[in-house]
């Protein structure tokens, strides 16, 4: 809650505070504004227990009139008063030991009248040890008729509070009412439900439930009637003059959010839903975290559960140098190692506008961070030397690479230079000046690879292998696509349907793995903490996703029909692309680890000459050889299969160097 004074607030905030019932609000406003804010809440708790103290009382007299048929007879008009004050006396006490006026009065649950009920069973027990103590032949039944009344009494206050705040929330909001249905009758939507009438400032009126569940349909949840599965949602919404649809199953996967969202559309109303149970956040309002649907819902992916206190001693305290800082991989590396608090974070990138806008995020977001930018490549010795020589960093997570399949194809030299020496360079350094921990990031493609940029990282991971020492521990972390990527295909899909279409699918069969960012991030930090050296992790990636169901949800949630209002082309697959993308080899088998979403790979052999070949390739890129790369490539990664383009390439790059030394020949 805030510091500030809520007096000091405007009316309108007021009425959406939850800290204290709409009573309590009205009796704010009339209190005179040199009274604080503790003493505000003296004169509530005083009015709380003069109110439970009218009720504990007219619980007793009622008790008293009931059991004598309203004619007390004279001989127990001595016990009336008496019990009377012990009944007030013992339960005010007994539920200011509760703090039952620290209570929300207006959002009664079910642990609330528990809690309720034990307090009364509590008060009625000792009431009756006293009064039995000090009265012979009190009629014992109006110890149960007592109790009864009382419990029915101090239920129906927070009942009648809760009914008052809603009709006083409805009465405070002007303007339209958006007429809304809730899909999903669960817990999440009953909560929904209840925020939504308590807030003064909301807008909307619930009109009914949707769950596709046949055993509720029919039936009121919470006063709102459950009017059918989603198959009915379109004429419902007509019927019911629907402007919006809020979906409140926070623990739906992928292809249930797929189905509701064609349901909604269908019914042609827009909607809005609940995060998952990985983003959802207890503190906050339900109806506060209403959100579009985003395609990161239809992944369907569960929440990351991370060991935060072997992360913490990994980064606490020290410094942490991330490589590729500004990229989509190494910008949220750096957020997520900021969670734990670590001296220093080193953000290391050749893009200049990346490491800005890295930057700036991490002084909004973590301003007691100590975050550094740096500009670099980390195919630059001396460049890299200098980072190393000041920081002296403890942990490197190595996300500095090229990644763009049909690119690198373009640009060989390129890729092995920045992903292959590149991670030399930099893994040399690390050895150097004895980090512990170096972490690379790698890529599916890293099996059978069929592209450059898929050869490259596989040359890198057994190049993390066969670097081991005893001083630095060296992993790699191998896993698919992220979604929202910088160049992924999301990105690119959004574009294309921003212009009207078509949406360009490479192949209708084309299927990838996807996990989002942040999990991504999570699960690598988590890795870094189970590794003594020399291990390749692989992250569990779920089903592989069709590209193109990819590009018709992705319409959907842009409020548009796929195959009308924007359409979906195929041209063929580019340049090193692969239909499949696999997340091991067949000489690879993966053994568990303690987290259910991290395994390790095992079967990896160094091939023989290895540093060797190594050499050769790094001599290949300095005088263009692009056949002899090649060569090198396949032998240190027999199972790379270059693709037509790559190899038309070499021969019209070994014709371009015949032509040129024929040239430097005649002059």
């Amino acid at each position: 809650m805030s510091d500030v004074d809520p007096r000091q607030r405007p009316l309108q905030t007021q009425f959406n505070t939850d800290d204290f019932t709409q009573t309590y609000h009205m009796i704010e406003k009339i209190l005179p504004r040199s009274i604080s804010l503790k003493q505000t809440r003296l004169v509530w708790r005083i009015i709380y227990f003069v109110i439970h103290g009218l009720a504990f009382a007219l619980s007793g007299i009622l008790a008293f009139e009931l059991r004598f048929e309203f004619a007390i007879e004279p001989r127990y008009k001595q016990y009336f008063f008496t019990a009377i004050l012990i009944w007030v006396g013992i339960k005010i006490v007994t539920f200011g030991v509760g703090r039952f006026y620290r209570e929300e009065r207006s959002q009664v649950s079910g642990s609330d009248i528990l809690r309720i009920a034990g307090a009364n069973i509590a008060a009625s027990g000792a009431s009756t040890v006293v009064l039995l103590a000090l009265f012979t032949g009190f009629p014992r039944s109006l110890f149960l008729l007592d109790f009864l009344i009382c419990l029915q009494a101090t239920i129906g206050l927070r009942v009648v509070a809760r009914i008052a705040r809603e009709l006083t929330a409805r009465s405070i909001c002007h303007g339209v009412r958006k007429r809304i249905l809730i899909y999903g009758a669960g817990a999440g939507g009953v909560m929904l439900l209840r925020e939504l009438r308590a807030n003064s400032a909301s807008t909307h009126e619930v009109c009914g439930f949707i769950d596709d569940d046949r055993r509720k349909q029919g039936m009121l949840v919470d006063r709102v009637v459950v009017l059918g599965s989603g198959q009915e949602l379109a004429e419902e919404t007509m019927r019911k003059r629907i402007t919006e649809v809020f979906i409140a199953i926070p623990s739906a996967r992928g292809p249930q959010m797929a189905q509701i969202l064609q349901h909604c559309h269908a019914a042609a109303v827009p909607c809005k839903t609940m995060p998952g149970l990985a983003e959802f956040v207890v503190s906050v309002r339900a109806d506060a975290q209403i959100r579009d649907v985003a395609v990161e819902d239809l992944l369907g992916r569960n929440p990351v559960h991370l060991d935060e206190k072997n992360i913490r001693q990994k980064l606490k305290g020290r410094t942490i140098l991330v490589t590729g800082a500004g990229g989509s991989i190494g910008s949220e590396l750096c957020l997520q190692i900021a969670r734990f608090r670590p001296k220093t974070i080193v953000g290391l990138d050749i893009a200049e506008s990346a490491v800005f806008n890295i930057q700036q995020e991490m002084s909004r977001l973590f301003p007691d961070v100590d975050f550094r930018p740096e500009i670099g490549s980390i195919r630059n010795t001396q460049r890299i030397y200098e980072v190393f020589h000041k920081y002296t960093p403890s942990t490197v997570y190595h996300a500095a690479a090229y990644k763009h399949v049909p690119l690198m194809e373009e640009h060989p030299f390129e890729a092995v230079e920045n992903n292959t020496i590149g991670t030399w360079q930099i893994a040399s350094m690390a050895k150097t000046f004895q980090v512990d921990d170096f972490v690379m990031i790698s890529s599916d493609k890293a099996v059978r690879p069929t592209s450059i940029m898929g050869a490259t990282k596989r040359t890198a991971e057994l190049l993390i292998y066969a670097i081991q020492n005893d001083k630095t521990k060296y992993m790699s972390v191998r896993f698919g696509n992220v979604l929202g990527s910088n160049g992924s295909v999301i990105p690119t899909f959004k574009k294309q349907i921003a212009i009207g279409g078509p949406i360009i699918v490479t192949h209708p069969e084309m299927r990838r793995y996807f996990m989002t960012i942040p999990e991504a991030t999570q699960l690598v930090l988590q890795a870094s903490t189970m590794g003594s050296g020399g291990e390749i992790f692989e992250l569990e990636m779920g089903e592989p996703v069709k590209i193109v169901d990819l590009a018709r949800n992705l319409i959907l949630l842009s409020g548009l029909r796929p195959g009308k209002d924007v359409k979906i082309a195929f041209s063929r697959p580019r340049p090193g692309e692969k239909l499949y993308e696999e997340l091991s080899s067949r000489d690879e088998r993966t053994m568990p680890t303690y987290h259910e979403k991290i395994r390790i790979l095992v079967g990896n052999n160094i091939p023989r000459q290895f540093k060797t070949n190594l050499e050769g390739l790094k001599t290949s890129c300095e005088t263009r050889n692009m056949f002899d790369l090649l060569m090198k490539l396949k032998e240190i990664v027999p199972d790379y299969n270059p693709g037509a383009h790559i190899l038309k390439n070499v021969i019209m790059n070994n014709a371009n160097q015949k032509n040129l030394i024929a040239e430097l020949a005649e002059l």
